[in-house]
């Protein structure tokens, strides 16, 4: 009960928000091959730092937008593209575009080629190919910037460390994560399970306090350590499917998006441990490993207690 007391006091020293999974998304269809002419849908995040984002289209595109209008946790607007020329060879850019908000971009042409890419604030223009590839390999870096734009994960992750010993546990216990973080995602994205968002939110930080407990009594999980990260994976992946089912999937690649969605993931998790184990080498090393636990520890617990606090308020209003 004395570690819940400290948690709960740092609670009122803080004011973060957890990252929340909410890509900006710009959707394009091809309506006429002859005319060049498209329609798009261009959906940014209302939580955003700074001004929304805006658009260029290549030069020779007229454009006609309507006014935004929010739908869910985006602010949506409608454009019509009239061209001159087709996209394909062309150059789309975005500006103003936050630090935290990647801009996914799917184009549908008319003979069923789906085009999708990623722009950020380091690349912020993305040029339309002739040829589309047939792997939806942009979910990959979407997997990844998912990853390390959110501290909580990052954190969790290195919570997850703390408690496991040895290469093999720990490479099984992340992977555990993954999987059981794929299984929600896919059954929420194709509608087997739902639950409501803002429920999954409050048990998400729940699961942050109790693995901040866990750290705080300083025993390792030697055997099974990858049962607790599987079931925690479980409430995580729930936690943003809603998002990516948001800002929408190509459905006849809705399978080979979700499979680089999660490798991309995975591939940042994995990409944590070097990182991670030569931070807790060294605290054994200077014989910080105990107050480093303890540090990481108040750290989780006092996010967690923010996080679950704010949302249950919102559960609740």
């Amino acid at each position: 009960m004395n570690k819940l007391f400290v948690y709960f006091l740092i609670f009122f020293f803080i004011d973060l928000e957890s990252h929340e999974f909410n890509p900006a998304h710009l959707v394009i269809d091809q309506l006429s091959v002859e005319q060049n002419t498209y329609s798009a849908t261009w959906m940014y995040p209302l939580k955003n730092i700074g001004k929304r984002a805006e658009l260029i289209f290549p030069d020779h595109c007229l454009t006609e937008a309507q006014s935004p209008y929010p739908q869910g946790k985006y602010l949506v607007e409608k454009i019509s593209l009239n061209c001159s020329l087709a996209l394909q060879g062309h150059v789309i850019e975005v500006i103003n575009l936050s630090v935290l908000t990647d801009a996914l971009i799917t184009i549908n042409f008319i003979n069923e080629d789906v085009f999708e890419g990623l722009m950020n604030l380091k690349e912020s223009k993305i040029l339309i190919p002739l040829e589309v590839a047939y792997y939806p390999t942009t979910y990959f870096t979407l997997g990844i910037d998912h990853l390390f734009s959110g501290i909580d994960h990052i954190l969790f992750i290195l919570g997850l460390l703390f408690l496991v010993s040895g290469l093999f546990n720990i490479l099984k216990t992340i992977t555990a994560f993954t999987i059981a973080h794929s299984i929600t995602l896919g059954l929420s994205v194709f509608g087997i399970i739902s639950l409501p968002q803002a429920t999954v939110e409050v048990l998400i930080a729940l699961t942050i306090i109790y693995l901040a407990l866990e750290l705080s009594a300083s025993e390792k999980y030697e055997k099974t350590p990858w049962i607790m990260a599987f079931g925690f994976g479980l409430l995580h992946g729930l936690g943003f499917a809603s998002a990516l089912t948001e800002i929408g999937i190509a459905n006849d690649q809705m399978l080979l998006s979700l499979l680089f969605f999660n490798l991309g993931i995975e591939a940042g998790q994995v990409s944590l441990i070097p990182i991670f184990g030569l931070f807790i080498w060294f605290a054994h090393k200077f014989n910080l490993y105990d107050k480093s636990i303890t540090i990481t520890s108040y750290a989780l617990g006092g996010m967690g207690f923010y996080w679950l606090i704010s949302r249950f308020i919102g559960l609740i209003s």
